[in-house]
């Protein structure tokens, strides 16, 4: 996958600034695909000049311009490939991790404070993908949600980055547990 794609997908929800995508990604896609607002705007660019969105621009009095960005035909038709061709298998890449799997060799309180650092940034996510799935079901149950939504494909992305920060929290439970017993047993 590309940016391009999470870029196209975030515009299913409609016209959008590059200012406003990154504050989407934010609360949206950013729970499985990562990007900073100069490489949204650099993307743009591009897809400008690919015809995959349209940009126009909107004159604001005391603020610059701003463009809004659309998915155009083609757009819409290359997102459509992408969702007909099989992923490529996922890569974890995460350097707590690599302490994690060192950390015999290491320094285990800076281990012990990274993990937590990791619980504590789960839980703001979890909290804030709490509040998110609140605004989407809108008082509604979820079967009611889903039964009646226009677009699933938010909330089921939504969902999965809840369990996926879920399953951080309990993770590091686990292996601080497991470093505390460790530090016990050999200090």
């Amino acid at each position: 996958m590309s940016l391009r794609h999470a870029v196209m997908a975030a515009l299913l929800e409609g016209e959008a600034s590059g200012y406003d995508l990154a504050k989407g990604f934010d609360a949206s896609v950013a729970n499985f695909w990562m990007a900073t607002p100069q490489q949204l705007y650099r993307e743009l660019d591009r897809m400008q000049a690919e015809g995959l969105v349209r940009a126009r621009v909107v004159r604001q009095e005391r603020r610059p311009d701003k463009r809004l960005f659309s998915l155009t035909g083609t757009g819409r038709r290359v997102l459509h490939e992408f969702t007909a061709a099989p992923p490529r298998p996922g890569a974890i890449r995460d350097e707590l991790m690599v302490k994690v799997q060192a950390v015999d060799a290491g320094d285990v309180e800076a281990v012990r404070a990274a993990v937590e650092e990791r619980m504590a940034w789960a839980q703001a996510k979890i909290a804030r993908y709490e509040r998110l799935r609140a605004r989407l079901l809108d008082g509604r149950g979820e079967e009611e949600y889903l039964a009646r939504a226009e677009r699933v494909g938010p909330y089921l992305t939504l969902m999965r980055g809840l369990a996926f920060e879920r399953e951080n929290q309990r993770w590091g439970e686990w292996a601080l547990a497991v470093l505390r017993r460790r530090s016990a047993a050999t200090g």
